[in-house]
Parts: structure tokens; sequence; C-alpha cells
């Protein structure tokens, strides 16, 4: 039986791909290993938002290459495989085969003609009409927590942006699939899910089945209280697209209780000068109405942003607005990037005037005011009991565990074997930059 490694760089989306090209191998009578020096084939499932992953690919390659251990077929998968295409194997001669975003469900396919001798194996093609998106349970990333892709690709085009690209135009799945699903996932003892997409809220099926009889001012919302009818119970959702996120989402939350108080609505920037330029599709004024909507719940809504400092054309006036938007919408945690070029996109001919040293200086005051924000609200928290679903033991200290609160904060606390699995309280008596600290009662 023929060994493979995979290995994942990138979003929550490639996680889930890597999970259904597990799946697929392990059905077609591959094993999978997590040892990448005993495996007859290596595969790489990668990232193109940012410069540093797409280096890492390249990195990765050559050390796979030059270990005398053997040489085993070495394939690339995802984003970097769909853009780059044929010049990856000009790029790296070490590539024996590139496989798109959408053909991940023929990798047997790729590997065969591999060992059957073809040279340069390339599929960039669509996806399948009858593709199975459903993931076997001995290849999930967790046995408690699934995701559950709900749309695919992306129409936005924002200017700084290489998904529209690489994952092409935005594909929803119907409802009565998601919905039957998520039942299954349920009988199979999950207990949370994550309903996934690069803009989830923009959700727009082809046929309204499963969702005719619940309300909602957009498919998104009606979406959610179907999945909340279905008694899974912790739901989270992630990433919204602040453009297309309506009020009525968080009237779903409020009246559902199986969906979790946690929303990531990434504004990138606080300047409406940039967001124009960006071509985000929001005024900083209009996001801040929805982050209004999102702290006036009566469930104490956690959220979370994306933010980008050094964007072509941003002025110190421009930065500053960023900070006065972080002090007004105090985000429970903040994803900061330094803009980072991306051959193909519009922003890409957009002079860099935001120098290498002020990027590093405005990502650290970015960063140092976010800690600070987020200190106050982790230490909120101490004398607190919240729920959590516990999903590992620590590394370093057997006795230690951890896991996630309905709010998406990670909590370790003490216990034993038997909790892993369960949702436990835990009563916060300690609180870091970015992690809790308790003990189960």
């Amino acid at each position: 039986m023929m060994k493979v490694y995979l290995e994942t760089f990138g979003c929550q989306m490639n996680v889930s791909d890597s999970e259904r090209i597990a799946s697929v191998l392990a059905s077609d009578g591959f094993e999978m290993t997590p040892d990448e020096n005993i495996a007859d084939v290596v595969l790489f499932n990668t990232c193109s938002v940012r410069e540093k992953a797409e280096h890492k690919l390249y990195s990765r390659v050559g050390q796979i290459r030059k270990s005398k251990v053997r040489r085993p077929v070495l394939g690339v998968l995802g984003c970097v495989a769909q853009l780059e295409g044929e010049t990856l194997f000009k790029k790296s001669d070490g590539i024996d085969f590139v496989l798109g975003t959408q053909a991940s469900g023929r990798v047997s396919k790729a590997i065969e003609n591999v060992f059957k001798g073809q040279k340069n194996y390339i599929d960039l093609e669509k996806r399948e009409e009858d593709y199975d998106w459903t993931v076997a349970e001995t290849q999930r990333h967790s046995p408690y927590v699934a995701f559950v892709p709900v749309i695919e690709g992306c129409n936005k085009f924002c200017t700084y942006c290489i998904v529209p690209f690489s994952r092409g135009r935005e594909k929803s799945l119907p409802a009565a699939d998601i919905v039957r699903h998520i039942i299954k996932l349920r009988r199979q003892g999950i207990r949370e899910v994550h309903l996934i997409g690069q803009n989830v809220n923009s959700y727009r099926p082809m046929s309204d089945i499963k969702l005719e009889k619940f309300r909602g001012a957009t498919a998104f919302s009606k979406l959610l209280r179907a999945v909340a009818e279905t008694g899974m119970e912790r739901i989270k959702f992630a990433t919204s697209f602040p453009r297309d996120f309506h009020p009525d989402i968080v009237e779903a939350i409020n009246e559902n209780e199986n969906l979790c108080n946690w929303v990531h609505l990434p504004v990138q920037s606080g300047s409406n000068e940039v967001l124009r330029a960006m071509r985000r599709g929001h005024t900083i004024e209009s996001y801040l109405k929805k982050v209004d909507a999102i702290k006036n719940s009566p469930r104490k809504l956690s959220l979370t942003t994306d933010i980008i400092v050094g964007f072509p054309g941003e002025t110190k006036k421009d930065f500053q607005d960023t900070i006065k938007m972080i002090e007004y919408c105090r985000f429970d945690s903040s994803y900061i990037f330094k803009y980072s070029p991306r051959p193909g996109t519009p922003a890409f001919d957009i002079a860099d005037s935001v120098s290498p040293e002020e990027k590093k200086e405005r990502f650290m005051e970015l960063d140092e005011l976010q800690k600070l924000i987020q200190q106050e609200i982790f230490k909120s928290y101490i004398n607190r009991t919240i729920s959590v679903l516990v999903e590992k033991i620590s590394i370093k200290d057997s006795s230690q565990f951890s896991g996630h609160s309905t709010c998406h904060k990670v909590v370790n606390f003490k216990g034993s074997n038997d909790f892993l699995g369960k949702i436990v309280n835990v009563k916060i008596t300690e609180a870091k930059v970015n992690t809790l600290f308790g003990s189960v009662i």
C-alpha cells in the first residue's frame, strides 16, 4: 500500500480541502502518513494569499528533494498550483504534478499517471458535477469539530487579493445538502461545525429548497436558522464580507443559542480612501454601523477582524483613521498583516509608496494597541464561567487540556482524558493576551 504525506498551508478552506483529499486517497487504497520520510508520495496543498506562503512551498520542495532517504513523487495542489500552473515545473524541477483548486477530487488519477511514467502532469480543470463534499471520519482535523463549506470562490475582486483568480467565481452549495451533511455529522458525534467560505455571508444558492420555511432578510440568515434547527450543539461561521453582512444575521444569532456568539468581519482599513483603493465595497461609516449591531447584541458577541497596513498610498492620516477605528471597535482579536503585493492583482501595478520600515512601524503600533485592548477584554472574563469544548491535551503537560469557548477564545485548564470531546463549564482565573486559563466546575 502506497503511503502519502499531505502538508497544508493557509486557511480553513485549505484544511477542509485537505480533509477531502485525504478521504479520496484513503478510499482509493492509499495510506496517509504523518511522516514525510517514509512517504511514497508527498503532497503540498498551497496558499497564495501572501508571498511568504509561496516561498514556503519552494523551500519545502527543496528540503524534500535534498533528502537522501528516498525520492517520493511530489505533487503541488491548491491556490499556488492554480495560479502558477505549468510554470511551477520551470521554477522547480522537483515537482512531478500540479493540481488546481477544483481538481483535488482527481488526485488519485494524477498519482497513478505519474507512476505510469507521465512527466509534468497537470490538471487545472473545473470540479466534477458530482463532487463529494463529505469527509471520512478518520481524515478530519478534529474528531469533535467539522468544517462545512457552504460557498466557494469569490466575486469581490478587491484590488490586493488573488483569491478570485485562484478559487474562481462564487458558487453556493445547495442548502439541502448542507443541512443533510450537518445532521449526519451530529449523528457521528461532532459537537461543533464551522460554516466556511471565502465570503460565507454572500451565500446565494440556485434553489431555496430547505430554506422556504425560514424567515430571513438574506439567504445566509435563512441558512443559519435552518442549520440551527438541526440541533447541532455549536455552529460558527467564517469569513463574513462587510458589504453583505445584514443585521438579520445578528438577529438569527440572538434567536438561536447554538449559533455561537462570535463574528469575524474583516475591515482591512479604517480609511475610506484606502478602502476605496482596495475596492472593498464598504465605507468605514457603514462598517461601524454593522459593528454597532454586533456590539448591541444581548449575547455579547465576540468580534474579530483582519487589517492590512501599508497598502500603496496609505498616508499617515489614513493610518491614524485605522487607529481610531480600532479604538472604536475594540476587537477581541485582529489578524494584522503588512501589505504583500501579489502578481496578477490590480494593486500589484500601483507604486508601493510605503517603505518597508514604515510598514513595520505601523504594524508594531497597531499590534501594540490591539494587544492592550485584547488584554482588557480577556481580563474581563476573570471570575466568569464559560462553556468550553475540550479538544486536545497539552503537548508539554498531559494534565493540561485546551479547547474553544463559544466566543472562539482558547481556554486552558487542568483535566483528565475523559474530558476530551465534552463541553464543560470553566471558571476563568487568569487571562493572557491570546489565552484564558481556568478550572472546570
